[in-house]
């Protein structure tokens, strides 16, 4: 028998030998259906209303003829200063939280820590996951008042609860054999986490805090409609008194600013992740 005849009764046999999962496919279309049909008959579509085709067109008509004067006005009613302190929010809450994020962490990974302490951190974070960061908003606005700090505390919380669990699983990927091979050679505690733990988790760490940014930078502008501070709570007033004209200056800037933020933080973490330039 040839090499080609024996390579193409290998491919019969293969194909022969196939999976048969046609009834599981089958199942697995007819529930994910029967999801959908059943989730639809909870939504009553009533048409758009005259008020909101009324906002969808002054949006549009806001994007395509914005207020120039407000997006170059330096004062604190200026568009730049509302985004800097969006920025500023975004900054600071993603670093407090990447922060503090680091012992609750380490305390809730099993290869560090038992596994009864481990759980017990596991359920705090999935209860900081759990709470929206508008109701974490809405919360904290009675403690500190409406503002940017709210911003900060409520981002400071939200970010703890996503950054700690892509921490535990950076952790729990370590390589046991360099620690063993540090611990063989006779290095301290110190020596070993600054030589065997941190150039492990480093790159994944940062790589999450510019991930997290990145979301908190979009979501300072949601915090501020419920008056965390920031660029949300100056559109939506706009938005509520219908000055289409500011409203586009906002969206254009936020658009602009998402886009370069985005742009750098992919090209960061793909570096970090790959050693691309």
């Amino acid at each position: 028998m040839s090499f080609l005849e024996d390579f193409d009764k290998k491919i019969v046999e293969t194909y022969e030998n196939r999976p048969r999962k046609l009834w599981q496919t089958l199942l697995v279309i007819f529930v994910l259906l029967g999801l959908v049909i059943w989730s639809s008959t909870g939504i009553n579509y009533n048409g758009v209303t005259q008020k909101g085709s009324e906002i969808a067109y002054g949006i549009f008509h806001g994007l395509t003829h914005p207020n120039w004067d407000t997006i170059f006005n330096l004062t604190t009613d200026g568009v730049p200063y509302l985004i800097a302190q969006t920025i500023a929010i975004a900054v600071l809450g993603t670093f407090i939280g990447g922060i503090l994020a680091i012992p609750i962490a380490f305390l809730a990974s099993t290869n560090i820590v038992p596994k009864w302490l481990a759980r017990v951190f596991r359920v705090f974070i999935l209860f900081i996951r759990t709470i929206p960061a508008l109701v974490w908003a809405l919360v904290w606005i009675r403690v500190t008042g409406p503002g940017p700090f709210c911003g900060v505390v409520t981002q400071s919380i939200c970010s703890i609860g996503m950054i700690s669990k892509m921490y535990i699983t950076a952790i729990e990927d370590l390589d046991s054999g360099i620690l063993e091979s540090l611990d063989a050679s006779g290095c301290n505690t110190f020596e070993k986490i600054r030589c065997g733990i941190l150039p492990q988790l480093a790159a994944s760490f940062i790589s999450t805090i510019i991930y997290r940014f990145d979301i908190n930078l979009k979501d300072a502008t949601t915090l501020g409609i419920v008056g965390a501070g920031g660029i949300g709570a100056a559109m939506i007033q706009s938005i509520n008194s219908r000055r289409w004209a500011l409203v586009g200056s906002f969206l254009i800037v936020l658009i602009l600013l998402v886009v370069v933020i985005e742009y750098a933080s992919t090209k960061i973490r793909a570096r970090l992740a790959q050693g691309r330039q």
